[in-house]
């Protein structure tokens, strides 16, 4: 078994920030890719940003240049700074690794989801 432990969610004003945490233990060999998603009411679980093994990241064109992820790869833990929140970046947002377990079977793991409501 994988857990997912994410921190770091809540309320916050318009222009402010918060950084996410999320730390994975368990059945893991090796980690292809740590990220986050988010869902927001009646919207589809879309991808936020995403940090791949080598490091490289990617970032939904609505969070670029205001978000920032990053990992601990010593503690399988992957983190999102989230800078200039806007209402719209109000959802649950979900912890997401995609890894290979001590069978080397590729996974996808979630977390359990953290709120983060953004006040205009």
């Amino acid at each position: 078994q994988v857990q997912l432990v994410e921190s770091g969610g809540g309320l916050v004003q318009a222009g402010g920030s918060l950084r996410l945490s999320c730390a994975a233990s368990g059945n893991i060999f090796s980690i292809i890719t740590m990220g986050w998603y988010r869902q927001a009411p009646g919207k589809q679980r879309e991808l936020v940003a995403e940090i791949l093994s080598g490091g490289s990241t990617n970032y939904a064109d609505s969070v670029k240049g205001r978000f920032t992820i990053s990992r601990d790869n010593a503690k399988n833990t992957v983190y999102l700074q989230m800078n200039s929140l806007k209402p719209e970046d109000t959802a649950e947002y979900y912890c997401n690794t995609v890894s290979h377990n001590s069978a080397w079977e590729t996974r996808w793991y979630w977390g359990q989801g953290t709120q983060v409501t953004v006040s205009s």
